[in-house]
């Protein structure tokens, strides 16, 4: 089952996490939420993005600034 996780923290910031994508889908698939919310700060990659296998992927985007 492919999944976004978000979570907004007290300072603002959001962490996106997707399962169930591979290799770069995970990506695309969360590109809309980067045009609705503005810059990444940090990207962070798991091996199954490399792998070709299940992905999962983090993405910190500040909510207000």
């Amino acid at each position: 089952m492919k999944q976004i996780i978000i979570d907004v923290l007290d300072d603002g910031e959001i962490q996106i996490e997707t399962r169930g994508f591979t290799g770069k889908t995970c990506i695309e698939e969360t590109e809309f939420i980067k045009i609705i919310l503005g810059n990444e700060i940090t990207r962070q990659l798991t091996t199954c993005y490399y792998t070709q296998g299940k992905a999962a992927v983090k993405k910190y985007l500040p909510l207000c600034g």
